[in-house]
């Protein structure tokens, strides 16, 4: 079989791949894999815990194993797969997540479902910066505005998709197999998917791809389990003195990286609009995945939900944010900040809604619908923050670190992730009761919302 491969081409320049439609399906199938995989485990996790006899911080772990896994690998693999090709990146990280995939599926302790995810979180890591660099290579002027946002329309998608499919595969119980299907559903897709994509994905590359500090990025991977570790393990332990010095360290460790240049570009740091934005997006991510963690618990476990009822409860908040989503660009291009500001202040108030249903709740079960419109709420203010935060906060990039803060971005949302589970999950399981960790994910909001009055008046022009 003959390899093409396809270098993105100078400015004005032109490409015609006869493939390059059927790649971009099949790279987003993969894409699809990562995207549904972030939140389907969450309905999940009270059956996880029950069967495998996991502790409160081993669940933890099972969220922020695969969020930490990405954010560590997530620049580096970008830049191996512009210096040296993306397809075989892409390749490896199909199969890698298919693996893992398979591993999360047969383990038979915590340690090892862990352990696997963060395998799991690498390999998505791996792949998916493939997925969009290989678009950039392929499709020029109008096709490629039109695959970006059929990704941005399939990645909307996938949160929908994950909430539901979480909850029917615990509930279906298939061949006995129970919350495991959810994990052994990516092995055939990851198969077929890398099949196809050896036949009908182009290898494509930068012209001039900039080589990959690995020394730096293991670096970056240390720090980042240096934040978490303490936060998800120090109540277990006490809030020892170690645990303070290991989150001190890590902070160290990465902020020594912004001067190394190599992983994090400090020019960047410097960039108001991008430090505060970048900012947000970790507070948005915190306190999504922190709510999450809790509600999926709380339903099931407090109020006997069932992960099917429970996913199709949460299906409220991905509704809204399909209201809001296609006209959070245009609003923005008019209103500028002040869009992501009305997000950010929107999610605040739709999960303190919820907080308040919660709070009311029976102590055996309380009824859905008190709390569908501050899902609903909470799910628009995520369309009005996330989608325009992107363009606000990027187009304040220089063209030739475009990409670098692009992949800066990414790593603060799986970071912010990694941190909502530690922070906000621990605050619930010392509580024993969601009003310390609906504290600490309202806060986030709010701290979101003040923070994006600091970013520019609207999207510098392309």
């Amino acid at each position: 079989m003959t390899t093409t491969t396809v270098e993105t081409p100078p400015a004005g320049g032109a490409l015609d791949h006869p493939r390059r439609w059927a790649a971009a399906v099949v790279m987003m199938v993969a894409a699809l894999m990562d995207l549904v995989d972030v939140t389907i485990v969450n309905v999940a996790l009270p059956s996880i815990g029950q069967d495998l006899g996991a502790s409160e911080s081993a669940l933890q772990w099972t969220v922020s194993a695969y969020l930490l896994g990405f954010a560590a690998t997530l620049i580096v693999a970008g830049r191996l797969g512009d210096r040296y090709g993306r397809k075989a990146l892409f390749l490896s990280g199909t199969v890698g997540f298919g693996l893992a995939s398979l591993m999360c599926g047969i383990a038979q302790t915590p340690g090892q479902l862990i352990a696997a995810r963060a395998v799991q979180g690498v390999a998505a890591a791996v792949l998916m910066p493939q997925v969009l660099g290989s678009f950039h290579s392929l499709f020029q002027g109008k096709e490629r505005g039109k695959v970006f946002g059929l990704y941005g329309a399939v990645a909307g998608f996938a949160s929908a998709v994950g909430l539901l499919l979480g909850g029917v595969l615990t509930d279906a119980d298939l061949f006995g197999l129970g919350w495991r299907s959810v994990f052994l559903v990516n092995v055939p897709v990851a198969a077929v998917t890398a099949v196809l994509a050896a036949v009908v994905v182009p290898a494509t590359r930068e012209r001039s791809g900039a080589r990959p500090d690995l020394i730096g990025s293991l670096v970056l991977a240390g720090g980042l389990v240096a934040i978490v570790l303490p936060l998800v393990q120090g109540r277990e332990y006490g809030w020892p003195v170690w645990g303070w010095a290991l989150m001190g360290a890590g902070v160290l460790a990465i902020a020594a990286l912004a001067r190394r240049r190599t992983v994090l570009p400090g020019r960047m740091f410097r960039v108001r609009a991008f430090s505060y934005g970048l900012a947000v997006q970790l507070l948005f991510a915190l306190g999504m995945q922190g709510f999450f963690l809790v509600y999926a618990i709380w339903l099931q476990g407090g109020q006997r939900y069932a992960p099917l009822q429970a996913g199709v409860l949460m299906l409220a908040f991905s509704a809204g944010g399909f209201l809001t989503a296609p006209a959070a660009d245009p609003l923005a291009e008019r209103l500028g900040r002040i869009v992501p500001v009305a997000g950010a202040v929107a999610m605040a108030g739709g999960f303190g809604w919820v907080w308040a249903a919660m709070d009311g709740a029976a102590a055996v079960h309380t009824a859905a619908w008190p709390m569908v419109p501050g899902l609903v709420v909470a799910g628009a203010g995520l369309g009005l923050l996330v989608v325009p935060l992107v363009n606000i906060v990027l187009s304040t990039a220089p063209s030739e670190l475009a990409g670098g803060a692009s992949g800066i971005f990414t790593t603060a949302q799986q970071f912010g992730g990694a941190l909502g589970a530690a922070v906000v999950g621990t605050a619930f399981f010392s509580a024993g009761s969601v009003d310390a960790a609906m504290g600490w994910v309202l806060a986030s909001y709010v701290a979101a919302a003040l923070l994006a009055l600091a970013l520019p008046r609207r999207a510098a022009s392309a």
